[in-house]
């Protein structure tokens, strides 16, 4: 039997979540794998109708838009660790290399390079930090904790060495894309860097959901040992997931400079728990095996979505995105954990 074979279980998880969620129902009930993401969309319908009932305009199409280019970093990196997450693993590097690679465009920027060699060397900067966390987590067998603690503290100490103090990019490639908007209709817009967000998940989309890497990264969190038995190429697989989170985390470092028109070595500090968070309320299991890349995106915006909600009550402390974030992390982690206890009877 081929390994293509053996590994068709595992394929169940990788069409498209629409056709997933809509296909046949099992045992008179639905997947309890689609459980944690149709609930993340159901409690991001919940916000629009309570926000919508509570205040004017807040179903606008400009509040939306604005949901997708204040979180356009954010989404491409909860792309990054939705691969990371769904093999079992975790990067808390990611926030520390967007620091990096924005204070390294902008320092480069100011010494006169020109944006078409910046930006792919600060997305290879990533790539490269990740790769290194990568053969860390499968060759010498550091764990994903301390592997990217470690590359958390080598981004951020490089970042540092760079500058101290904010660097503004006067670049005219970046002044236009932070200041192009898009119009789609009246009152809905994009920007480029939305754009670029969107195009990261369709191809986080098809890799991760119809392609046999993507298979691949699931058998492996469903146990690495059983991938192995099946012939999968789990030690390429495992290198190249922290690879692709580290290529998304210089992506948003290049968004998030974008969007500030700055570098600054303290930007994405609690980044990395934000993108963990948008992951595990998007539905990703924290222990792997399971998760979608855009429940992952429907995280992202449910954050954003705390944000407005809190701004336009006028009256509520910033901090409360942090207890409601908090809150609704909680309660997911205890479905994820219920749906675990159920599988194993």
């Amino acid at each position: 039997m081929s390994a293509d074979q053996l590994v068709t279980p595992t394929k169940s998880t990788g069409p498209g979540l629409v056709g997933r969620l809509t296909g046949p129902l099992r045992g008179g009930g639905l997947d309890r794998r689609f459980l944690p993401v149709i609930g993340t969309i159901v409690v991001l319908a919940l916000m629009f109708a309570i926000g919508g009932s509570r205040y004017e305009n807040f179903l606008s199409g400009r509040v939306v838009s604005n949901l997708f280019i204040n979180n356009a970093h954010l989404i491409v990196l909860a792309v990054g660790l939705t691969f990371v997450i769904i093999t079992g693993g975790i990067d808390l590097s990611v926030g520390a290399v967007v620091a990096l690679s924005g204070i390294m465009a902008a320092s480069l920027f100011q010494a006169g390079w020109d944006a078409p060699v910046v930006i792919p060397m600060i997305i290879l900067v990533g790539s490269v930090i990740g790769l290194v966390v990568g053969v860390m987590v499968h060759v010498f067998e550091v764990q994903p904790f301390i592997a990217t603690l470690a590359a958390m503290f080598l981004a951020r100490g490089l970042a540092y060495v760079i500058s101290l103090s904010s660097i503004t990019i006067t670049d005219p490639t970046i002044v236009w894309l932070s200041s192009t908007r898009l119009r789609i209709g009246e009152t809905w817009s994009a920007t480029p860097s939305v754009i670029i967000a969107l195009v990261v998940v369709a191809v986080g989309f098809y890799v991760l959901h119809h392609t046999r890497f993507g298979r691949t990264v699931y058998a492996i969190g469903g146990g690495e040992q059983s991938a192995q038995l099946m012939g999968l190429p789990v030690a390429r697989t495992k290198v190249l997931v922290y690879v692709i989170s580290g290529t998304c985390a210089g992506i948003g470092g290049f968004l998030f400079a974008v969007g500030s028109r700055s570098g600054y070595s303290l930007t994405g500090v609690g980044m990395e728990l934000d993108a963990i968070a948008a992951v595990v309320i998007g539905g990703t299991i924290l222990t792997g095996g399971s998760g979608f890349v855009l429940g992952s995106l429907v995280g992202v915006l449910i954050l954003g979505l705390i944000q407005t909600i809190i701004t336009f009550e006028g009256t509520l402390s910033s901090w409360w995105t942090r207890i409601v974030i908090g809150a609704l992390l909680l309660a997911f982690v205890i479905l994820q954990r219920l749906l675990v206890i159920r599988r194993r009877h």
